[in-house]
């Protein structure tokens, strides 16, 4: 016989011997336990201990160990079998079939016989000496024992084993590979509030910010991490459902009743266990690997310096700065969706508001950089292009286009938090470099300029964003439409005849009867006295400005019954408007149009309006965040519930909530047998996400859907997208900020003998420059209806503001009366008063404490 032979037939009696040895150990120490096994009571033993052999399971599972030793030549082998026998699938069904009983159980240092199963099997990677082949993904252990939810809870030692022997980096790096389809690799939901992707997701992050403590975390560790976590954040359908509805132009009454359910929340302890795990020490484990190479290489432990933002346009073309971007926008942007105002204003969690303001810095100029200076051509294209896994597998452009989406939605987001509590100057937003020719280009379709209006408007400075809104935008529609019409359609189908005592009812019946195209195109008014005679004077402007300020001051009255104050005097839709007039979705369609006439017309209008009603002209969802500007004592019991300690189902509170509308009580139910639903600790988080989904969204849904349409009539979409809920209000009323006397003197007419020398002109200047700011207001609302000025200034006050000589040569005791006004030509009609300046001053504060 060979020498070769020999050697092989000698190698097989010695691995036969070995076998037989182990039978024969086996049968000695565990034979009796392994008769008459029952699979029930089996699938319970193989969650105790090895110390509890009296059990039939546990020699099973302890053999398992010995032969799946990795220094044994036939262990890959059975990881093999077992893997290719779904054996994963069967241990998950197992410990989710015990999962309570294991939680109540207490091990000591060695753990359960299942849990030392599991810990040999994922030493397991196929890497040296491991060699193990390729595993079908949907049977793996990622797959099938890590979305067990709280599955650490259950196996603590095995968390450690995962996280600190460096296997968490081989498989988080398995996922990464198969980020575009990992959902579909998973096992079935457990139910609606365990959705596998959240349990995968909770068990990820929980032992991700051991794996990133660890000095040898590498970079790519942490890419593949922010790329699992980013896509299973994403797929969350309470994100997904809003974010279609905000690019959705169906509107809100349309939805069935089952889309009115925005948030489909997790389990209470599964949300706070992914709530727990990206905090502040994780975001800033992420960051430091992210950023530690190249700081280190320009010399920093610290990440940028204020050198190196202003610098930041070198670095733009490498993607070693641009992916850690890529991966960590997304992640943080998440937290802002499920931190509250508490969290995050008071606490600083997950960063601090000093960090957040140097960030937007940062991202500011990395996205002006991406989208104007080093502009990459379609980038709107970049929402397709996936995170890989490594810098080599993408081109920069591809990543230049990720990020300048993914930081331009960041950014978006940091902006309605600095709207709703101001941390941070909101010039930290803006970009340097928009000038003239920028704002030329803007309104140029396929420009850079054009696409940086879409996709970051935040980025240009707010009076840039108006003039290209009122001169570029609605001067060029309101112009071609009138060239259209021709003078004689301004004379007469666009002409309205306004009883004072009826001015909504006419208003609405020769409104609604205008086209868009008429809308648009100049609308003359004559007002009829109560005896049915036309008042005097031919409208050149003036009249019909008067008439929308008195037929906007009529219309939002609240004791009109269309619209609602909050607790700071800020309207939104009343939920009972029905109640009062039959025809109010007609009426709500038709307050729309006249907003949208009023801003195309630059007519400013005392309308104070709730920023969750605003949001709804831009199409967005409002969530719990929003809540306080509504009802600030119902947040604050939402969010004692949130933090509830106790059992909450002692509290007797079911899924219904009471409206209250006009003394009428109705009880309404938030989810399909809500009433006989009662909320306890596993479903709160619904509960509170429902309830304030209910009060901002679905109550006031049908009204703000027909407002919105009636204003859309004139301000399309992409025009309001431009601003936000903060900017909008500015448009609607003005700014304090342009309350500038010297601006107004400088841009004043006179009439009727007065010039800017004379004596009582001068005085009027020195006395309306003393005034407190909240009588600069009311004087200003005396001359021109608005107590604010234009956004532009008062150069930009049509028709300018103009003083007249009031009384002539009348005697002293006419000249003692009050001056008078005609806001519809911003007109102060001044008598020359020919006494002390205090005289005037007096005559002026009598005047406007008087209106």
């Amino acid at each position: 016989m060979p020498i070769t032979g020999k050697r092989c037939f000698r190698g097989r009696k010695v691995v036969r011997a070995e076998q037989s040895k182990l039978r024969e150990k086996f049968l000695r120490v565990y034979g009796k336990n392994c008769q008459n096994l029952d699979w029930n009571q089996l699938k319970d033993q193989l969650l105790l201990t090895p110390k509890e052999s009296n059990a039939s399971a546990i020699p099973l599972l302890e053999v398992l160990v010995l032969l799946m030793d990795p220094k044994l030549p036939w262990s890959c082998k059975i990881v093999e079998n077992l893997s290719q026998n779904n054996a994963f699938s069967l241990l998950r069904e197992i410990i989710l079939t015990g999962k309570e009983n294991l939680e109540s159980c207490i091990y000591g240092e060695e753990g359960s016989s299942l849990e030392r199963v599991l810990a040999v099997v994922i030493c397991h990677t196929g890497q040296k000496p491991c060699i193990c082949t390729h595993i079908d993904p949907r049977y793996s252990f990622s797959s099938q024992i890590l979305t067990i939810p709280f599955l650490w809870q259950v196996f603590p030692n095995l968390r450690q084993i995962f996280a600190e022997q460096g296997l968490s980096q081989h498989y988080i790096h398995q996922m990464a590979t198969f980020v575009p389809n990992l959902i579909s690799f998973l096992p079935k939901d457990i139910s609606d509030e365990f959705p596998t992707y959240a349990c995968l997701l909770g068990n990820i992050l929980e032992t991700g910010g051991i794996a990133l403590s660890r000095p040898d975390c590498s970079f790519d560790m942490a890419i593949d991490l922010s790329a699992v976590t980013t896509y299973l954040l994403e797929a969350h359908p309470s994100r997904t459902k809003s974010d279609n509805r905000e690019n959705s132009m169906i509107p809100d009454d349309d939805m069935t009743g089952d889309d009115e359910v925005m948030e489909v929340a997790l389990d209470r302890k599964l949300d706070q266990q992914v709530c727990n795990a990206i905090d502040t020490h994780f975001l800033l484990q992420l960051t430091n690997i992210l950023f530690r190479d190249i700081s280190s290489a320009n010399g920093s432990d610290y990440g940028p310096d204020d050198r190196e933002v202003a610098a930041v346009g070198a670095v733009c073309d490498a993607p070693g700065w641009l992916l850690p971007l890529a991966v960590f926008c997304p992640v943080y942007k998440h937290v802002l969706m499920i931190v509250d105002n508490e969290e995050y204003y008071e606490r600083e969690k997950p960063l601090s508001l000093k960090d957040i303001r140097s960030l937007i810095i940062l991202l500011r100029q990395v996205l002006w950089q991406l989208l104007w200076v080093n502009h990459t051509s379609s980038a709107n294209s970049a929402k397709s292009v996936p995170v890989s896994t490594t810098s080599k597998r993408l081109s920069v452009e591809a990543i230049q286009q990720r990020v300048s989406i993914v930081v331009s939605e960041l950014l978006s987001q940091l902006q309605d938090w600095n709207n709703r509590r101001q941390f941070t100057s909101p010039s930290d937003f803006h970009a340097d470099g928009v000038n003239d020719f920028f704002i030329s280009q803007a309104i140029v379709e396929n420009t850079r300029a054009n696409e940086i209006l879409k996709q970051a408007a935040f980025l240009i400075p707010f009076t840039s964003r108006v003039k290209i809104f009122t001169y570029y935008g609605f001067k060029m529609d309101g112009t071609a439409a009138r060239q259209r019409h021709g003078s004689q359609a301004v004379f007469t189908r666009n002409r309205f005849r306004i009883r004072r005592d009826h001015i909504l009812e006419d208003a609405y019946n020769q409104m609604s009867q205008l086209s868009e195209d008429d809308l648009r195109g100049l609308i003359r008014v004559t007002f009829v006295n109560e005896f049915g005679v036309e008042e005097a004077g031919i409208d050149g402007g003036g009249i019909f400005k008067d008439f929308m300020e008195n037929i906007t001051r009529a219309a939002f009255d609240v004791q009109y019954g269309l619209f609602k104050e909050t607790a700071d005097h800020l309207l939104y839709p009343n939920p009972g408007s029905g109640m009062i007039h039959e025809q109010h979705l007609q009426f709500f369609h038709f307050l729309g149009t006249l907003l949208a006439k009023a801003m195309f017309e630059g007519i400013l209008v005392d309308l104070p309006f709730a920023t969750f009603f605003l949001s709804k002209l831009k199409q967005k969802h409002n969530y719990l965040n929003d809540l306080p500007s509504l009802d600030p004592e119902l947040y604050r019991h939402l969010i004692f519930l949130k933090r509830y300690v106790g059992d909450i189902s002692e509290l007797e509170l079911y899924f219904v909530i009471v409206n209250n509308e006009y003394g009428e009580q109705t009880e309404e139910e938030l989810l399909p047998g809500g009433k006989n639903m009662r909320v306890t600790n596993e479903n709160v988080i619904t509960f509170i996400h429902l309830v304030a989904n209910h009060r901002l969204n679905f109550q006031i849904r049908q009204q703000s859907s027909h407002f919105l349409r009636g204003f859309q009539q004139l301000i399309q979409k992409d025009w309001i997208d431009m601003f936000n809920e903060h900017e909008l209000q500015l448009l609607i009323s003005g700014s304090l900020d342009s309350l500038d006397v010297d601006d107004l003197r400088l841009h004043t007419n006179y009439a009727g003998g007065y010039h800017i020398e004379h004596y009582v002109i001068e005085m009027f200047w020195e006395v309306l420059k003393g005034f407190s700011l909240e009588n600069k207001k009311k004087f200003l609302k005396f001359v021109t209806g608005c107590s604010r000025g234009p956004l532009l200034g008062f150069r930009y006050l049509e028709p300018l503001f103009c003083i007249q000589r009031a009384g002539g040569n009348a005697s002293d005791e006419a000249l003692d009366r009050l001056p008078t006004s005609a806001t519809c030509m911003n007109l102060l009609k001044l008598p020359p008063y020919r006494r002390t300046q205090d005289w005037l001053e007096l005559k002026i504060l009598k005047l406007i404490k008087q209106t």
